[in-house]
């Protein structure tokens, strides 16, 4: 018996840590490692935010905004909802942490899909509640199974849209009949981390993505959200925010801790939403060279499943963790996916060009396997 056992909680003594895709750069810097690990935007953050985080520095002796002001109001501005209805947290997953230590305690649940946001179950799971994971379908959520799956004591669905790691994306009509059947004791939340590249896909697959705001602005229990970590680069900042009925934000804001974005972090996101030429740039690169990817891994012949995010879902057919190993000592870092339940697929986050043909090159030299197992 350890000398804490007996005095840390239940949860923090059964729930794994996160573990990310390579070691920290300045722990263990490896100049010439290909990260593809981690779904980062490859073109980095907007020169306007670099700018901005530049003349932030100089004021960093004093305590940020609490309540992130001038950037809720411009979010305000941008998304055409009052800044009741915003609450801006660090990282996206600062407001799902925020939302199950409000919403959440031991005897009740949440309901999401199996092989999806590995965060979602850390952060259910550190209140002591419990975690519903239904099975995929097609790779991504089966809603008519998350639906069946929710109880009187469920009070919260999470639905990643796209899909972390899958990559798939919701149908927007079977996704309105599935809010219009919630019941009211559950806030549906609906993760769009990946909005931006899931919009330039369907933009140009002439679908239709996300009604998320529209279900907010018609009064659902919803609560939606967004991060500058993807397509504006920001990853190192931590900043995201929810939009969310006032009430509920309310009781959020009680919840979080004081000054928990950085005055740093609010001035680069502030100028990123200026630079809708780096967006553009951003997703523009990231669906071409999607297209690349995909093309050159099923040439390949390995399993790929289409995206609508910034990362390829591939099943090798073979042990993922071993072919990581090998990708590793190339040079190049992967996801192997044996945490999500799927042991013979990885996620490969979308680079460069060069970083991409790099990584098909080390590819060309695993040969694919005719097994029928899938991850």
């Amino acid at each position: 018996m350890s000398r804490f056992f007996d005095l840390v909680t239940k949860p923090a003594r059964e729930i794994g840590g996160y573990e990310p895709g390579v070691p920290t750069r300045s722990v263990a810097p490896e100049p010439h490692l290909i990260r593809l690990d981690s779904n980062e935007n490859p073109l980095g953050p907007s020169p306007r935010a670099i700018e901005a985080m530049q003349r932030a520095l100089a004021e960093t002796h004093a305590y940020p905004d609490n309540d992130c002001t001038a950037l809720a109001a411009k979010l305000s501005e941008l998304h055409a909802a009052p800044t009741e209805q915003i609450m801006v947290t660090p990282g996206s997953t600062g407001m799902i942490s925020l939302l199950c230590h409000t919403l959440l305690a031991p005897g009740l649940n949440a309901v999401t899909s199996e092989k999806s946001f590995i965060v979602y179950g850390m952060a259910v799971r550190a209140t002591g509640a419990e975690l519903i994971a239904t099975p995929t379908k097609n790779d991504g959520f089966n809603l008519a199974a998350i639906l069946a799956a929710v109880n009187r004591n469920t009070r919260l669905v999470f639905l990643a849209n796209p899909n972390n790691p899958t990559g798939t994306l919701l149908d927007a009509n079977e996704l309105d009949r599935f809010i219009a059947e919630i019941p009211g004791h559950v806030v549906v939340v609906l993760d769009e981390a990946y909005f931006e590249f899931a919009a330039h896909f369907a933009e140009r697959r002439k679908v239709e993505y996300s009604r998320s705001l529209r279900h907010l602005g018609q009064g659902a229990s919803v609560v939606v959200l967004r991060t500058f970590s993807k397509a504006h680069g920001l990853a190192g900042l931590r900043i995201g925010y929810g939009l969310g009925p006032a009430e509920l934000l309310s009781y959020c804001r009680r919840m979080q801790d004081t000054y928990s974005v950085s005055s740093v972090a609010q001035a680069a996101a502030i100028s990123a939403l200026d630079d809708d030429d780096h967006v553009t740039r951003s997703v523009s690169h990231n669906a071409e060279q999607a297209s690349s990817l995909s093309t050159g891994l099923l040439e390949l012949g390995f399993k790929v499943t289409p995206t609508w995010a910034n990362f390829i879902y591939c099943d090798l057919r073979q042990d993922a963790a071993a072919i990581s190993q090998r990708l590793r000592a190339e040079g190049i870092s992967v996801r192997p996916l044996g945490a999500w339940g799927a042991q013979n697929c990885i996620r490969v986050s979308i680079g460069t060009a060069q970083q991409n043909e790099k990584f098909l090159d080390a590819m060309r030299q695993i040969p694919p396997t005719t097994s029928s197992q899938s991850g």
